[in-house]
């Protein structure tokens, strides 16, 4: 008997999870990446160079403790908004399109960064980072509902993945254009983040709106125009941030929420800040002040390493053990690391060899979001629930930030980070109550 091409002793050959993806849908999920990556990059600048803008901006003002509080204010001011731009662009995003969305959010968060180079005053660079801030949530929506509803069931894990780890990549680029362009200063940073706004044209260019979006779009136009009872037309054309809360979708919205609350706390209370942490502990040592931009650098990449492993871990072992026992690990994983990266080590040595633990499993978790959002809600509200669970929780994540420049005032950085680890604890109990979606179709 000849056994099927695939099939080998009884077994079946496990094909490539890459095999049967069409042209098109990969050019989806390049765009998506593309406009990720420097969604990431514009994100990170502003961690990298915070030091030394608000050393200038500050003036006379500026010492640590200062630098300190209006470091974490306007990490929290763009905190909230990312919030508001991804609940915002969410809705935007159901009923103007993915594409359209993604168009208008990138320039956004580009010419704004760009725009931040023009700053005078701390407040002013707080503004900048706010209205960027804005253009980076919404496209966080538009890309991960673009990517979910293009690529195949099967497939989307595993795309979603990928999708994340331009996150990782983002941060690689900011490190090495602070490695070699740091030398000239934060507002020659800030303008490298106008470059993005090209890639507009290529979207514009090639990419379509997904036929699940269209099909919905042809449902609420049949219903304007048939003649029915209004309670079903209402229903039919009318999706509101009231429709996440009712009883069917209740139980997703604050899951979803609440995980990303968890996450971006722990991110952005704790782990955003490790230029700054290295920064210090560079100091103390007497380090060539010509080589701080540079060893900083390292410590970014060296954390992205392990974020990079952690973002495509996450697909894979989501779909062999499920989304909430992947969610467990990196929480649980990320309470232990964050205590034992900032709190113990004094030595940068040390440092760079567990900042790579930490990535995978405090930035590692980020890669779920993208998997797990979309399949909580069906086409017709899928931005809209994705961008609010993501985003929501950022406006009471926001606190991080704030809580860790007002620690950073009265405690050593280090143990400000690892009370800040103790969010993770909250993750674990979440899970307890959210939705299982493994092996399960995406709603419509």
């Amino acid at each position: 008997m000849v056994l099927p091409k695939q099939q080998t002793a009884g077994k079946i050959k496990a094909e490539p999870w890459w095999r049967g993806v069409t042209g098109y849908q990969w050019l989806v999920l390049t765009v998506a990446w593309l406009g990720w990556v420097f969604d990431s990059m514009d994100s990170t600048i502003y961690a990298v160079v915070l030091h030394p803008a608000l050393s200038e901006l500050l003036g006379g003002s500026a010492s640590t403790e200062g630098i300190e509080w209006y470091g974490g204010i306007i990490f929290s001011l763009f905190l909230i908004g990312w919030a508001l731009g991804g609940i915002l662009f969410g809705i935007v995003a159901d009923y103007l399109g993915r594409t359209k969305t993604l168009i208008v959010t990138i320039l956004i968060y580009s010419l704004f960064t760009g725009m931040a180079a023009l700053s005078q005053t701390w407040w002013h660079l707080a503004v900048y980072r706010f209205v960027t801030a804005l253009g980076i949530g919404g496209e966080w929506a538009a890309g991960a509902a673009l990517v979910a509803e293009t690529w195949p069931e099967a497939k989307r894990g595993q795309a979603a993945g990928v999708l994340q780890s331009a996150w990782a990549a983002g941060f690689f680029l900011a490190a090495l254009a602070n490695m070699f362009l740091g030398a000239y200063g934060w507002r020659v940073m800030f303008l490298i983040g106008i470059l993005p706004a090209l890639m507009t044209v290529l979207v514009r260019a090639t990419v379509k709106e997904p036929d699940r979006w269209l099909a919905v779009q042809s449902d609420r136009e049949r219903a304007r125009r048939a003649t029915v009872r209004s309670e079903d037309q209402a229903a039919l054309v009318t999706f509101s941030l009231n429709r996440l809360f009712q009883r069917d979708l209740r139980r997703q919205t604050l899951a979803g929420a609440g995980l990303a609350f968890v996450a971006v706390f722990g991110l952005w209370g704790a782990t955003n800040w490790t230029p700054t942490l290295v920064r210090e502990l560079l100091v103390a040592q007497q380090t060539d002040p010509a080589m701080l931009n540079r060893y900083v650098s390292y410590a970014v990449m060296s954390l992205n390493v392990g974020a990079l492993a952690g973002y495509l871990a996450f697909g894979p072992l989501a779909d062999r053990l499920g989304r909430r026992p992947t969610f467990f690990i990196m929480c649980l994983g990320s309470f232990i690391m964050l205590p034992v990266t900032f709190f113990i080590p004094q030595d940068y040595a040390v440092v760079l060899w567990l900042l790579p633990l930490l990535g995978f499993f405090n930035n590692g978790i980020f890669g779920g979001f993208p998997i797990y959002l979309p399949e909580l809600y069906p086409t017709a509200i899928r931005t809209t629930g994705a961008g609010f669970c993501f985003n929501a929780g950022r406006i009471l994540a926001a606190g991080g930030a704030f809580l860790k420049g007002y620690l950073g005032t009265r405690v050593e950085p280090g143990k400000a980070a690892s009370f800040i680890g103790l969010i993770y604890v909250a993750g674990m109990i979440v899970l307890l109550f959210a939705p299982e979606t493994k092996g399960k179709p995406l709603p419509d």
